[in-house]
């Protein structure tokens, strides 16, 4: 008997070699009976590859970087200067280690989260896709934001080899003072009841407490990740300036970055965009250029202007190799590059807005100009373009025909039709699809609705707006139209970081959606865009996890949505009225609906066409079916279609509930949109007759 003893325990003591086991006490009895088993394939697997993998160095410190977690919202890192620390853990699908070590990890967070310690989780798995990694955090019950990795770029700065290994960060250095497992409970092929050890806490009680790590470094348990490109770092050096980065210079960055061009710099030859290589490599970790910030992994869209992960990698590896300039003739060097005045060619024609003196400092009121419209005939828009000489001082410019030029010269949005062009903060030309157009009549004038932000120096603006038309004759057969979703009730609660706010269109008539157009202030942090089919299945269409106020546009869908009748478009904006976001002007206020850029809005504006509508065949009655959900569309935060008395707010939502019981006439507690009409028409009339009869309105 002793001597089989001998054997067993010769035999174990061999398998804590094989497996590198740093803690070899007997194995306690799993919470789960096959938690042991299904490890013992993952440490297999995992820690046999890792005998002919050498661990990577930690870095200095740890590069800013932004990444969307799997629910699509940004995590800046550096935004979190103010933490006492920053816990990263890596993350990986299926992978049993780190199934077993989540709820040590919450724990940690639960433990720690009150004393100003944010938790991250990373995952660098190159096989792990968003709506895989949703599913398994639904069903191990990973509450902790995953951050995804998917180029690999921040798994590959930190140095990651596998999953479940605890990185401790110190936000005043940014350097990694803790690396290692949470705790000594989960081993390879075994875990114990309960840790003996915990070095993930005794490094965070160290660095808050002022005092060194004491264990800076320990061997972690999990399963290996495969970081294709650490074995090509000699390779990197040899990325070719010429034929590779030059191309992709040219086609994603010159026509902002040349003479005449929105860039603050020029990247038209190799010395140029070697000494601006830092910048570049921490504008694209932090997803700041290019300026095209819909999420990869939902949607397709037209004219995409964001990089691929081939070209970031290439761009950001040819950099952290040093930017070679490698052998041939500079191809960018030997054109000359000059913006054009205008993108889309010569105007057919050309309007001067109205000029304004941009004062020094100061709050300016929205300039509502009018000007006539030249032509005496119909014509069918299909693009413009509109020019901003002072682009620091202009917020937007909207645009709207009238039938009429109005006595006082002022634009009011009330006496508008069709848009004739459109610009806010880095938007660009609108165009219209092939045989779409915007019909504009002759006569009548031009209405500007203009946002003029002071930015320290006075200026004067002398914007312009080139349009063009079908030739003449000519007409599309199908009409272009325009709405927004919409909802002037928002109130976002003062140091609030993460505030969502939902409104809504219902859309009586099949459509095709083209575009859509996010817009919010400084507090807005992210914007979705779902479509909600009749039968309640909803898909994502549109989602930006980082709104940029600096940097609007149009994202125009490669195909065209189809929108069956009954379809609901849903807009969700999220706003961070933080200390933690830079832009905030006072995180102590309470922020509602207002035109200035300190206050907010939620505004997504929509380009669609009416299946049955030709320009041969107007249907402007769906349009104002379409206008009529948007009271209940901009309340209804439940989403249940129906406008409860709680959620009806702002001036609007005080009438109604003063008349809640009078327009609920089916008394079942919710206003529908055909309750909400019918009240909307008495108060119509009632207003009518008072002005008739000489009173107040």
């Amino acid at each position: 008997m002793k001597f089989k003893l001998a054997i067993a325990g010769a035999a174990m003591a061999s398998m804590a070699l094989i497996w590198g086991v740093s803690n070899a006490a007997s194995p306690a009895k799993a919470a789960d009976p096959h938690a042991g088993h299904h490890e013992g394939h993952a440490g297999h697997a995992a820690h046999g590859a890792a005998a002919e993998t050498a661990e990577t160095p930690l870095p200095a410190s740890v590069d800013n970087f932004m990444l969307a977690d799997q629910n699509l919202d940004s995590h800046e890192l550096y935004r979190l200067a103010d933490a006492k620390a920053v816990v990263i853990v890596t993350h990986g699908n299926g992978c049993p280690v780190m199934r077993n070590t989540n709820p040590a990890i919450k724990a940690l967070r639960d433990k720690y989260k009150a004393q100003g310690v944010e938790f991250l989780y990373l995952n660098s798995n190159l096989q792990d896709k968003r709506e895989a990694i949703v599913e398994e955090a639904k069903e191990y019950g990973y509450d902790i934001p995953i951050l995804m990795d998917v180029n690999q770029l921040v798994g590959e700065q930190l140095g990651v080899t596998r999953t479940a290994e605890v990185f401790v960060i110190d936000p005043k250095s940014w350097k990694v003072v803790y690396r290692g497992p949470v705790d000594d409970r989960v081993t390879y092929e075994r875990q114990k009841a309960k840790a003996e050890k915990h070095f993930a806490a005794d490094a965070l009680d160290a660095l808050m407490a002022g005092r060194p790590v004491a264990q800076a470094k320990v061997q972690a348990a999990g399963c290996l990740i495969d970081f294709p490109e650490r074995a090509k770092r000699a390779e990197h050096a040899k990325i070719s300036y010429v034929h590779d980065i030059a191309p992709i210079v040219r086609e994603k960055c010159v026509a902002c970055h040349q003479p005449g061009g929105i860039g603050p710099m020029t990247l038209t030859n190799y010395e140029m965009i070697k000494g601006f290589s830092p910048m570049i490599r921490e504008v694209i970790r932090t997803d700041r250029m290019p300026p095209y910030h819909a999420d990869p992994s939902v949607g397709k869209f037209h004219d995409d202007k964001s990089l691929s992960p081939q070209q970031i990698k290439t761009l950001v590896h040819w950099i952290e190799a040093g930017a070679p300039r490698g052998e041939g003739e500079d191809p960018l060097a030997k054109v000359k590059f000059e913006a054009p005045e205008w993108p889309l060619g010569k105007p057919d024609l050309v309007l001067d807005i109205p000029a304004y003196d941009i004062p020094e400092t100061g709050i300016v009121d929205y300039q509502r100009p009018a000007i006539p419209w030249p032509l005496t005939e119909g014509r069918w828009l299909r693009a413009s373009t509109i020019k901003v000489e002072q682009r620091q001082g202009v917020h937007h410019i909207l645009t709207g025909y009238m039938k009429e030029m109005p006595a006082d010269g002022k634009g009011n949005e009330s006496r508008w039709g069709a848009s004739v062009g459109g610009y806010a903060v880095g938007s660009e030309s609108t165009i219209s699809p092939d045989d779409v157009g915007t019909y504009v009549p002759g006569g009548g004038a031009i209405g500007f609705q203009n946002h003029y932000t002071p930015f320290g120096k006075a200026a004067t603006d002398r914007s312009k707006i080139a349009l063009y038309f079908y030739p003449e004759g000519q007409k599309p057969k199908m009409v272009m139209r325009g709405i927004t979703i919409m909802d002037p009730t928002i109130t976002i609660p003062a140091n609030t970081a993460r505030h969502k706010e939902v409104a809504y269109l219902i859309f009586p008539k099949d459509a095709l959606l083209y575009s859509a157009f996010p817009h919010a202030h400084y507090r807005g942090h992210s914007s979705d865009l779902t479509i909600e089919y009749p039968d309640g299945t909803r898909k994502l269409l549109l989602s930006l996890p980082k709104y940029d106020f600096n940097w609007q546009r149009a994202y125009e869908f490669a195909e065209p949505i189809k929108v069956p009748a009954g379809s609901r478009l849903i807009a969700t904006y999220t706003y961070d009225n933080s200390k933690r976001n830079p832009a905030n002007p006072d995180p102590e206020k309470v922020v509602t609906w207002g035109d200035q850029s300190f206050e907010e809005m939620f505004f997504t504006a929509l380009r669609y066409r009416w299946v049955e509508e030709t320009s041969d065949d107007l249907k402007p009655e769906y349009d104002q079916a379409l206008q009529a959900s948007t009271m209940l569309g901009m309340m209804d935060d439940n989403l249940d279609r129906k406008l409860q008395l709680t959620e009806a707010r702002g001036r609007m939502g005080n009438l109604i509930r003063t008349n809640f019981a009078m327009i609920d006439t089916d008394k079942d507690g919710g206003l529908s949109q055909d309750e909400l009409a019918a009240a909307q028409a008495l108060m119509g009339r009632r207003r009518n007759n008072l002005v008739a009869g000489g009173g107040a309105p």
